[in-house]
């Protein structure tokens, strides 16, 4: 099954800030994959990160599919 991928940059980089992205998109059923930081050499702390997370394509596609209706009941 094809993977799908979502990146977020995030400015500024804080363990708040992190930890809102991390659990919004994990809420809405992605997967964390990975925090790559941008450093400068002025700065020990990370200018930017990019946060990326991954989920199964099929689980779009049913996010998209409307809710199926049950069939009508026949009564005699």
């Amino acid at each position: 099954m094809p993977l799908r991928y979502k990146f977020v940059e995030l400015t500024p980089v804080t363990d708040e800030t992190l930890e809102e992205c991390v659990n919004d998109w994990v809420a809405k059923d992605w997967h964390l994959d990975g925090i790559r930081f941008v450093m400068t050499e002025h700065s020990k702390r990370p200018s930017m990160a990019f946060v990326s997370f991954v989920r199964d394509d099929t689980q779009e596609a049913a996010d998209r599919e409307p809710p199926r209706t049950p069939p009508p009941l026949v009564i005699d």
